[in-house]
């Protein structure tokens, strides 16, 4: 069988710096951070007190409000995201054989806000069981794809797929798959999530997992610095419209990049904590390397998973170090977590977003917030701090890394 070659057709984004793909670039490369103090709930007795909630969104401006009310945030955010993505590439199901195009969206949790509030509301009744109608459909992972497919009417392959932080760059490299292996001609992938609740800050932080700096929530998403001290939680979607190259070329299709493999690990080693040599790390990106058929000279930019935590910086530094020798010095590396927090399942969406961007205008959004050198963290590395930088950028590749030890690393490159 011959291996089907799958390009990138459309781009939507619904994130902390931005609400679509123009807004999304423009925040990266000027290096604004999207943290600020939490207003979804009362957080004055939480650790932390804020996140990177989205600004200046109404789910009713894109979705009617009887439609929304059936939804968990994380399926309306998919459903703003991926219309964004399927208007920029033009594909419809009246054109296309919607037998032939699929759905394979990534998310973490799924609805836990829903899941949250029927149990809140569950505690303070009087016992009975009065629980939504829209309870179980809110907020099962896989509804997300369930409900893109029914708007549009594709009619493909369509499942969700959990891995928690590397869910949507597991979404992205099936989609490659089914469409390499000619299972479909085009796939709408990528991922959502909406944790910023109360359950999940609380749950992060009973897990000192976030950072609880305060006191300065735009600086405390601070990857590779010495002061880090844990995430900064952040909420939204990725989407991406994949596509059989050839299906693309004869439609005319503007074409953002080819999407050239993917590889994936487990570190096998603690339920939230990286390996500390960071071999899951390293075999992800040996593995997507390979899958893509290049060398590490050839890599010109890595988007790391990059959290703002202690120990998986360290590890995810020793890595590239590991896998890419003194290459690794010639390499653009960055954390747009820095900016955006960690959106858990939708982190490998966006950030795939914004390594297909960086080759299409030739620029490395910065990691911002770097303000002292860690001597655990080799510094002669170019984390592309607190400043884009313009480059060539040819081959890209975007990790992401999620608790119970899932990597998944994903290349893509400059159309020929």
């Amino acid at each position: 069988m011959q291996i089907k070659r799958v390009v990138v057709t459309g781009l939507g984004a619904l994130t902390p710096i931005g609400n679509n793909i123009q807004e999304y670039w423009s925040g990266l490369v000027n290096g604004v951070s999207g943290a600020a103090p939490i207003t979804y709930f009362d957080a004055t007795k939480f650790k932390t007190r804020f996140a990177c909630e989205l600004k200046n969104f109404n789910v009713t401006d894109f979705i009617d409000r009887k439609e929304a009310r059936k939804m968990d945030r994380f399926s309306q955010y998919a459903m703003v995201a991926t219309d964004e993505a399927i208007a920029d590439s033009g594909l419809n199901s009246e054109d296309h054989n919607p037998d032939r195009i699929g759905v394979i969206w990534g998310s973490g949790i799924g609805g836990l806000e829903t899941f949250q509030n029927e149990v809140l509301n569950f505690a303070a009744g009087d016992g009975s069981p009065r629980f939504n109608p829209f309870f179980i459909p809110k907020m099962i992972a896989d509804i997300a794809p369930g409900q893109i497919s029914i708007k549009h009417g594709f009619r493909g392959p369509n499942f969700a797929t959990v891995s928690a932080c590397a869910s949507s760059s597991n979404a992205i490299i099936d989609s490659l798959n089914y469409i390499r292996l000619g299972q479909a001609d085009a796939i709408v992938t990528g991922g959502s999530e909406a944790a910023v609740t109360i359950a999940g800050m609380g749950g992060f932080n009973a897990m000192h997992a976030l950072s609880t700096r305060n006191d300065s929530p735009e600086t405390a998403s601070r990857p590779f610095d010495k002061d880090r001290e844990g995430f900064v939680l952040g909420e939204g979607a990725g989407a991406l419209i994949l596509e059989e190259y050839e299906h693309a070329k004869a439609r005319g299709a503007k074409i953002y990049a080819e999407v050239i493999g993917g590889g994936m690990s487990s570190d096998a080693h603690h339920i939230t904590a990286p390996h500390p040599e960071g071999l899951g790390a390293k075999n992800v990106m040996l593995n997507c390397l390979r899958d893509a058929g290049i060398k590490p000279e050839d890599v010109d930019a890595i988007n790391m998973h990059g959290t703002s935590t202690p120990l998986g910086d360290i590890a995810e530094s020793k890595a590239i170090l590991d896998v890419f020798g003194n290459h690794a010095y010639n390499i653009n590396i960055n954390s747009t977590k820095s900016m955006t927090g960690h959106l858990l399942g939708a982190a490998g969406a966006i950030e795939a977003i914004a390594s297909i961007l960086a080759i299409n205008n030739s620029e490395v959004p910065p990691t911002i917030n770097h303000f002292t050198d860690d001597d655990q963290i080799d510094n002669k590395l170019n984390f592309t701090f607190n400043k884009a930088q313009k480059r060539e950028v040819n081959i890209a590749i975007s990790n992401t890394f999620g608790f119970g030890g899932h990597n998944a690393c994903v290349a893509l490159k400059k159309i020929d």
